[in-house]
């Protein structure tokens, strides 16, 4: 019997996003038991590791930065359409979840997967080496990018509360837009070895040494298998939500950390794919897959719920508070200094790390 099931574990990562994905459409949109939550967390975790195996199968086949940029992308739009879900089935409680997400996956991703990175690179290879004219514009992206969504709409006066008018929404999500797609487009095209990694010397890593690219095929595969891993991960979290949200309510926590432990969620694929590309001193990859997540989720999140407010009804409040505003902007100080060196050690990833819990110990005592 040992023997038969050798082969089909050999292959968890071909079975995990399955049976993510059967798991999601049989309990979709239904009260789940506390089993049936406790074997969706555990299907959940191998979803995530699955992911990203297959999303460093297709990294390694596209190369960079093209690698980072189909994660980041991939799990930004289930992320959105996992956001336009939940505020239409929310309620009054929903006003807020856009902006809570989206304001938790920058801190998360700025300073929870960045200086994760930092830390472990650093800590294996003495300094975190990286490019920083790539990485200094995605910073400037992303803080253009949340200043303009979710700062303006605090101080604007022509709509009461911190709320954009429809004329406000449309141009802060045409600039999202623009934003995004110039950034992809000089990651991509233009600029492309500022996105690449580096040797210690400086000069741009434009192929991995040590591992064959796979062939097409197997990189096809494994774009389905993320992508389905993906949808798994995300409805799963959705399925357990509930939970989430009556363990807060009951520990008497504000809603928003439903939004921060969604987010996490979510955002665990980038993690661990970024951690494991520091540690093979790859930082820029890491840097690539932290602020590309962080521009992707602003900038496609914005528009998304600009059109989903065109039938949704209910506020929509994307500013943010004065504790929240302040953080943000410590966290661009902080991360450009980090970034003009072009170099990190521990110390710069030690701070990225308090930041993030400065922000989740407000998010649970504000």
């Amino acid at each position: 019997m040992i023997e038969r099931l050798r082969p089909l574990l050999a292959q968890w990562t071909l079975l995990a996003p399955v049976l993510a994905a059967v798991l999601l459409i049989l309990t979709w949109g239904r009260d789940l038991p506390g089993v049936v939550v406790a074997l969706a967390t555990l299907i959940l975790a191998c979803a995530v590791l699955a992911a990203v195996h297959h999303a460093e199968v297709v990294a390694l086949r596209v190369g960079e930065p093209f690698g980072s940029l189909v994660l980041a992308v991939a799990v930004t739009v289930i992320e959105v359409a996992l956001i336009v879900t939940l505020m239409a089935d929310g309620g009054g409680k929903s006003a807020t979840l856009a902006r809570d997400t989206v304001f938790a996956a920058v801190m998360i991703t700025c300073n929870g997967v960045v200086g994760l990175s930092l830390l472990v690179a650093s800590l294996r290879h003495g300094t975190a080496i990286f490019n920083s004219e790539g990485t200094g514009a995605a910073l400037s992206t992303v803080a253009t990018l949340a200043t303009l969504s979710l700062v303006l709409p605090t101080f604007t006066t022509t709509k009461p509360g911190p709320e954009f008018t429809s004329v406000q929404l449309t141009f802060a999500a045409v600039s999202s837009l623009i934003l995004y797609g110039l950034f992809v487009a000089t990651q991509t095209v233009r600029h492309r070895d500022y996105f690449l990694p580096i040797t210690r010397q400086g000069d741009p890593i434009t192929a991995e040494v040590h591992a064959d690219p796979p062939s097409t095929r197997t990189a096809l595969m494994s774009l389905g298998l993320l992508t389905l891993a993906l949808v798994g991960v995300v409805g799963l979290a959705k399925g357990v939500s509930p939970t989430i949200e009556s363990g807060v309510d009951a520990a008497g926590l504000p809603h928003a950390v439903v939004g921060v432990i969604i987010a996490l969620m979510v955002l665990l694929p980038e993690t661990i794919a970024a951690v494991r590309a520091a540690r093979r001193d790859r930082v820029q990859t890491s840097l690539n897959l932290a602020l590309g997540s962080a521009m992707a989720s602003i900038g496609l999140t914005i528009p998304a719920v600009a059109l989903a407010s065109l039938w949704l009804s209910g506020p929509l409040v994307l500013g943010l508070g004065n504790t929240h505003m302040v953080l943000l902007a410590l966290t661009v100080v902080v991360g450009a200094l980090t970034i003009v060196p072009g170099r990190a050690t521990p110390l710069q990833g030690g701070v990225h790390l308090v930041l993030l819990a400065a922000y989740l110990e407000l998010a649970i005592n504000p």
